[in-house]
């Protein structure tokens, strides 16, 4: 787990890339990194936006 976190600092760093990047373990416990410029919040709506799928109706936010 270690590895990838590093990695995704790594690419937003040296891409000047956003990354976002959540992670369960096996029981169940969440790992999650999100770029400094960013949310993840942000990066999911921008998910929705440029994927054209609906992660959730606008009534849930």
């Amino acid at each position: 787990r270690n590895g990838i976190m590093k990695k995704a600092k790594e690419i937003s760093v040296l891409c000047d890339a956003q990354v976002s990047l959540v992670i369960f373990s096996s029981l169940g416990k969440m790992f999650e990194y999100c770029s400094p410029s960013t949310t993840l919040s942000k990066m999911l709506e921008k998910y929705q936006q440029n994927s054209g799928k609906k992660l959730w109706d606008a009534k849930h936010e």
